[in-house]
């Protein structure tokens, strides 16, 4: 087992991430309800697709290079369409297949989804490339303080098995008020357990409080979330965002849109692209002549 994720509102069954990729459901009383191999389902094939490019962490800074060229793509879009903010019509859909209609369409519709498009592409990127997003949430923030890191093993450290029991205890101890949401279990034996938290003002779905434990249930270090710098809050906020876990059914259905409209941004400047490409030489030449 790698971690634990425990029964919520969304998802009745305690949900459980093994280390060789695949996963199981467990039940309230921790009978075995289904478990299945790494991509084994189709959700899981389409989360390794859209974070790892089915690559690994190769495929996850491709991915994150990826996003910060389409927010660069919406930037420069944005510019360009600027001065000519007077032309801009409520028509997403081109009505004549024509190359013009197609640009209109593309120019139109990109203005639309740009905001919530903008949002998507940089959290995507700053969770794909934290190396990149740290320093940049301390220029935005002012505030440049060091990622949590987990404390080395504590003099217990003898390997043995976590006292589960007493590592839950302590961490809900420790903040009375959270839920408790993950078990993450050691990386090796006698290294320290951590325990996720999410308390009530925390965006994240499963929380970014954290408590290490030792075997033993000892507790060795503690992240409160609400007491974090602001950068560091900052890029906790980076996934609720482009995961639409916050902002309830509004912002669901903008992002939802926003990423339909960002496949059909591709369509129809790729088919206006093309149609350039496919125009006889002479109409091409006079377009150009009338561009210049």
């Amino acid at each position: 087992i790698g971690s634990i994720v425990f029964a919520g509102p969304e998802i009745g069954l305690h949900q459980v991430y093994l280390k060789d990729g695949g996963g199981a459901y467990l039940d309230a009383s921790g009978a075995l309800v289904r478990r299945w191999e790494p991509n084994g389902r189709a959700v899981d094939w389409l989360f390794d697709l859209h974070h790892h490019l089915l690559n690994g962490e190769t495929g996850e800074r491709v991915a994150g290079a990826a996003g910060l060229l389409a927010a660069v793509l919406i930037l420069t879009g944005l510019i360009v369409w600027a001065p000519a903010w007077r032309s801009f019509r409520w028509s997403v859909i081109p009505v004549r297949d024509k190359r013009a209609a197609w640009l209109s369409a593309h120019r139109d519709l990109g203005v639309l989804v740009a905001p919530v498009a903008l949002a998507l592409t940089l959290t995507g990127a700053a969770l794909a490339l934290p190396e990149l997003a740290r320093p940049a949430a301390g220029v935005l923030t002012g505030a440049v303080t060091a990622a949590p890191k987990p404390p080395s093993p504590s003099a217990d450290a003898a390997p043995r098995a976590v006292d589960w029991s007493a590592a839950l205890a302590a961490a809900q101890a420790r903040f009375p008020d959270a839920t408790v949401r993950i078990a993450v279990w050691p990386k090796e034996p006698g290294a320290p357990a951590q325990i996720r938290l999410r308390q009530p003002a925390e965006w994240h779905a499963n929380g970014r409080t954290a408590v290490w434990v030792a075997p033993s249930g000892a507790v060795l270090q503690v992240v409160d979330a609400q007491g974090i710098g602001a950068d560091q809050r900052l890029l906790n906020a980076a996934w609720p965002l482009h995961a639409a876990k916050v902002g309830g059914p509004p912002w669901k259905v903008a992002a939802f849109l926003s990423g339909l409209g960002l496949a059909a941004l591709s369509v129809w400047g790729g088919v206006a692209y093309a149609r350039k490409l496919l125009a006889p030489p002479r109409a091409r030449r006079g377009r150009d002549l009338r561009t210049a």
